[in-house]
């Protein structure tokens, strides 16, 4: 075999051009479809997430392919594919908070002298104009 200037494979003896298979068949093949379900699951959380939150994020699909052990020509290899979702997510608010003599974070300022605030009392009676 050799290849074209474009990438294609050519059987010399044959002068046969031979396309690879597609990328997109195996995934929906390998390992009976749940491989394609999980990575287009992803991808919907994905696209989901950055739409929400403004943010960027990444799916990383890694095909790693491993020959068997005393590795001879046309052995099976085995392949796995793995993948890593990176999808953004909502930043929590922060609160404000002082830090009283002790070291501890406290909602009032320490500092600040405290007013003693009485409930006033309500009524349901009015007069009229």
């Amino acid at each position: 075999m050799s290849k074209t200037p474009d990438g294609l494979s050519v059987d010399m003896a044959t002068g046969e051009i031979k396309e690879p298979a597609e990328f997109a068949a195996f995934l929906v093949q390998h390992l009976n479809g749940r491989v394609h379900v999980t990575l287009s699951e992803e991808m919907h959380e994905l696209l989901e997430a950055v739409s929400t939150h403004g943010k960027k994020g990444q799916l990383v699909i890694k095909v790693l392919v491993e020959p068997s052990k005393g590795h001879v020509e046309g052995d099976p290899l085995a392949i796995s594919v793995e993948s890593d979702l990176k999808a953004p997510k909502s930043t929590p608010p922060a609160a404000i908070y002082f830090v009283d003599d002790d070291g501890n974070p406290c909602r009032n300022d320490p500092r600040q002298m405290q007013l003693d605030f009485r409930t006033a009392p309500t009524t349901t009676d009015f007069k009229e104009a």
